[in-house]
């Protein structure tokens, strides 16, 4: 039996994941002590798969020099690159002459458990055809929905106005290399680009595609806030590992690990599963709620709470601050008495502005989504669902809400 190879599309720009992109590559964002694109390869990995291909494109040089030839992460890692952006299609096409067996091919944006991941191959050798991944998921107008015959797909409709069903795309497949032969006949959309549901339709109508039903959680990562949900589930089971100093005064609930090189300090209280990176402080009498990831070089000071938070790499929260359900940038500092609301008063869906328009984060707690570089006065107030472009100043005292554009000043 040929085994299975690995494709991961990761060449976006990341654009409607700004201001967090606007220097870091959307596969390299951390999550759950990781950057976003290792838990994918993870995830292959743990399903046997160890020879990837890497779709590049945006800032590919940092991805390149993160993963390198993947021999670090036990794998085999090559890199194309999709140097005019024609859809997904057309990035399938591009490994045409590199695979000559079946592939997984994974959207870069979504998050599969590993089980999920092994499942869906075993599924593939099970059939022996191309394979499908489909999950559900309240409003299926957001994605492909796929109709389902005795396992069998019989057809895909994107983003439909009245979906037949919640069962979904959910941006994973195997596929048999019968799909370059679809791609061939495929035709631009109305948006001008290749579209691979309709190189699928193609395989559909010719012959069987299967389709396998997730059984571990999902998410598709489109918006900043989605972070903070793909570091909930990947965090789900981890396990405690110290590798840096714990004060014997400090309380540890659950499973919490702590980085080379970092201090918890006296009075400190976490509650895990939480995640300290290498080289950070925490305290004395910090309190590090469950679902909260600190970055490398991180300073979490006194009477400081965060909660269900990414704090990424060398940014200091030094005292008496409060940051809930938020996305906080590299190298930010926020001035004493910093309080970020993330519950609106009627307990609501916290709304954002995305593009000029009010729009539904999806979310009952949303805190703040800042960019690198921002730096606050002390008792500045940042309201819920607020977007902080990168190198803004929040004046002290000030109030910052909706969306703030990069490098503003607030008073």
């Amino acid at each position: 039996m040929l085994e299975v190879k690995g494709f991961i599309l990761t060449a976006g720009e990341g654009v409607r994941m700004r201001p967090l992109t606007s220097n870091i590559p959307k596969p390299l964002l951390p999550v759950a002590g990781k950057p976003f694109l290792e838990h994918n390869i993870e995830a292959l990995k743990a399903a046997g798969i160890k020879d990837i291909l890497l779709l590049v494109g945006w800032k590919a040089n940092r991805v390149r020099e993160h993963f390198q030839d993947g021999k670090a992460f036990n794998v085999r890692i090559e890199y194309v690159e999709q140097k005019e952006r024609l859809g997904t299609a057309h990035a399938i096409s591009i490994i045409r002459e590199k695979v000559a067996e079946p592939f997984l091919c994974v959207y870069g944006d979504v998050v599969l458990a590993k089980q999920s991941v092994k499942d869906l191959v075993e599924h593939h050798r099970k059939v022996n055809g191309s394979v499908i991944a489909l999950t559900s998921v309240q409003d299926p107008k957001r994605y492909g929905c796929v109709e389902v015959e005795d396992g069998v797909v019989t057809n895909i409709i994107e983003k439909p106005e009245t979906p037949s069903g919640n069962l979904v795309n959910a941006g994973a497949y195997v596929l048999e290399p019968e799909i370059f032969e679809a791609i061939d006949e495929t035709k631009k959309s109305p948006r001008g680009e290749y579209e691979v549901t309709d190189s699928l339709k193609i395989l559909i109508d010719k012959k069987h595609m299967f389709a396998h039903r997730l059984e571990g959680e999902w998410i598709d990562v489109a918006r900043p806030w989605d972070l903070l949900e793909a570091n909930r589930i990947l965090m789900a089971d981890m396990e405690t590992r110290i590798d840096g100093e714990v004060s014997e005064k400090a309380t540890m609930e659950g499973p919490v690990q702590v980085g080379e090189g970092s201090r918890v300090m006296a009075g400190s209280y976490i509650t895990g599963p939480a995640i300290i990176g290498n080289g950070s402080l925490v305290g004395p009498n910090a309190y590090i709620r469950p679902s909260t990831y600190i970055g490398d070089g991180c300073k979490i000071g006194n009477a400081v709470e965060i909660k269900n938070s990414i704090i990424m790499g060398d940014t200091k929260v030094p005292h008496l601050s409060y940051v809930g359900d938020s996305v906080i940038g590299e190298r930010c500092n926020l001035g004493a008495g910093t309080k970020i609301a993330n519950l609106r008063l009627d307990e609501r869906e916290v709304s954002v502005i995305v593009d000029g328009k009010r729009a539904g984060s999806g979310r009952r707690k949303l805190g703040a989504i800042m960019g690198d570089d921002v730096k606050t006065g002390i008792n500045a107030t940042i309201d819920v669902g607020t977007i902080i472009g990168e190198g803004s100043f929040i004046g002290m005292g000030a109030l910052a809400k909706g969306t703030i554009a990069p490098r503003s000043k607030v008073f």
